[in-house]
Formats: structure tokens, sequence, C-alpha cells
């Protein structure tokens, strides 16, 4: 089976480019999910606090 796909192909180097862009990419989508919730979620708390203030 080694003979059919060596391990250092001509596509070898895109592979691994394209496999740290995505984690890239993921991790740039998550990071933004996070820091949109963690915003909404402030929003929210300073509202409450601020309508049972007396």
């Amino acid at each position: 089976m080694t003979e059919e796909y060596p391990p250092q192909g001509p596509d070898t180097s895109p592979a691994f480019v394209g496999l740290v862009l995505a984690v890239i990419a993921l991790f740039v989508i998550l990071f933004s999910i996070v820091m949109l919730t963690n915003h909404h979620y402030e929003q929210k708390e300073a509202a409450a606090t601020t309508q049972h203030a007396p």
C-alpha cells in the first residue's frame, strides 16, 4: 500500500496548508461566537441591574 501512496507526495504541502487554514478559520469563528455571546449577556445583565436598582 505504501507503493501506491507515498508519504511525501506532490499534494502533501497544500494539504497541510489547508489543514492549518481550516484550524485558524474554526478558531476565528468560535472566538467570534464566544465574544458575541459574552457581549449579549453583559448587556442583559447591565439592563437587569438598572431596572432593579432602587
